[in-house]
């Protein structure tokens, strides 16, 4: 019998895990990275863009 009853925890990547732990720190990072791009907007800021800086490109006469 060379099989273990308790078999060393380890990470579904099989990487071994300290005790007290379900995943290891490379899964969980991906994972809070995976929700992070999640949350982004493609092609969307959270302000519109600066306007123009000069009155002359924001229609101004000065005459």
């Amino acid at each position: 019998m060379t099989e273990e009853i308790y078999p060393a925890p380890a990470c579904e990547c099989g990487a071994p895990l300290n005790e007290g732990q379900a995943r290891c720190r490379k899964c969980l990072a991906r994972d809070r990275w995976l929700k992070k791009q999640a949350g982004k907007r493609r092609g969307e800021t959270r302000r519109p863009p600066r306007g123009p800086q000069s009155g002359g490109k924001a229609g101004v006469v000065w005459s």
